[in-house]
């Protein structure tokens, strides 16, 4: 099987998760900056098989959208354009930005690796894959 990969968007920073091959379990991946995120992508498909890419739905608490929804609907947009043999698939991603930095604090992260904002991401989208996979369960 091919692996999926989660995409926790930001206009700075982009956090990346991927299954297994047999999408049982996620992992993150890496923290990149945004500007390189298309290419970054492309060298992972190149490198491994990708079934499809699980970008993390930005919205606030009623339903509207954030400052960051509209840059997430163009990255969608684009990724369509790029992968056409991918799926893509939107997936809530409220409240992983705070569940990641407790899911950290309880791994016992140290309060110095917890300022380093690319490790919340990283954490944030591997809370969405994680998420998503077991929706589709």
């Amino acid at each position: 099987m091919a692996r999926l990969v989660a995409i926790d968007y930001g206009n700075k920073r982009t956090g990346l998760a991927v299954t297994d091959p047999l999408q049982l379990i996620a992992t993150a991946l890496e923290t990149v900056p945004t500007h390189t995120l298309i290419d970054r992508l492309k060298a992972y498909a190149a490198a491994e098989p990708v079934e499809g890419f699980v970008v993390g739905w930005p919205t606030n608490t009623d339903g509207s959208d954030t400052d960051t929804t509209a840059a997430v609907r163009g990255l969608i947009k684009k990724l369509k354009t790029v992968f056409p043999e991918q799926t893509v698939y939107q997936h809530d991603e409220r409240f992983t930005s705070r569940m990641a930095l407790q899911a950290m604090i309880a791994g016992g992260t140290s309060k110095k690796d917890r300022r380093q904002k690319g490790a919340i991401d990283m954490v944030s989208a591997t809370i969405i894959l994680q998420s998503f996979m077991e929706s589709k369960k």
